[in-house]
């Protein structure tokens, strides 16, 4: 085995125990024999989240691709004070830019807190585009997908319960990795939110969102044509829609709405 190959091992290892928290409870067969028992019907929804309404959908969105580590700023030409990492658990740091001024561009960031963002200069990025944006409307229970600005897909989602709800705001995905088993689909879409009700998932140190397969089939059933409340936060897909997303690059924004 390659030290390369050991590397992507243990980063994809660690995405994986980081994600742990989208799955669901396992509790004794009784209980999950009892579609009440994990979804809420919607009348009954109650969460904690602040209510975020999806931007108009662009064309196209600017992404920054760090050369390596650099820092990062709170406003434009103020004096450093952080790192923006070069790379996230082995994959590389790809930003999305939301504003920008001579030299300088914000960037969304993939750490805590949600929707942490950093002023960096632009001669340490390198640019591009992605065409595509995802939508999760956590009321209809569905994820869109979006392409120059026109809704290309719809599915229906398995989401958090109200107990872990999962989090609103403008995120981005942040990375594609294989799937720690195949329950979780042909891969697993890595975002940039993390949720707010679990800090720390199994002594891993963190509970990040991810997009994955249904689990099992149990699941899948209850995620159906409607979605459904099945998760501690993460957002699951049927097999074959997760499959028709595997062209979505690193960088393409996600905003979750209520």
């Amino acid at each position: 085995m390659s030290g390369n190959t050991r590397k992507a091992i243990v980063a994809v290892a660690a995405v994986v125990v980081l994600t742990a928290a989208c799955t669901s409870q396992q509790a004794a067969a009784p209980v999950r024999h009892h579609a009440t028992a994990v979804v809420a019907p919607p009348s009954t929804t109650t969460t904690t989240t602040t209510t975020t309404t999806a931007p108009a959908v662009p064309v196209s969105t600017t992404v920054a691709t760090t050369h390596g580590d650099i820092p990062g700023s709170p406003d434009p030409s103020a004096p450093s004070t952080m790192t923006v990492p070069g790379s996230w658990y082995g994959y590389p740091s790809v930003l999305p830019v939301i504003a920008q001024t001579a030299g300088w561009l914000e960037v969304r960031l993939a750490q805590r807190p949600n929707e942490s963002t950093a002023w960096v200069p632009t001669a340490d990025v390198s640019l591009s585009t992605t065409p595509y944006r995802i939508v999760i409307d956590l009321t209809t229970r569905h994820l869109e997908v979006y392409q120059s600005g026109k809704k290309i897909d719809e599915f229906p989602a398995g989401i958090g319960t109200p107990d872990d709800p999962t989090v609103t705001g403008n995120f981005f995905m942040t990375m594609q990795v294989p799937p720690p088993d195949p329950g979780y689909g042909p891969f697993v879409l890595v975002t940039s939110a993390h949720s707010d009700s679990i800090t720390d998932w199994g002594g891993s140190g963190d509970a990040i969102i991810a997009i994955h397969g249904p689990i099992d089939s149990y699941d899948d059933s209850l995620i159906s044509t409607t979605g459904a409340q099945i998760s501690h936060g993460c957002v699951r897909l049927h097999d074959s829609d997760l499959a028709q997303m595997a062209s979505i690059p690193a960088g393409t924004p996600i905003d979750i709405v209520n």
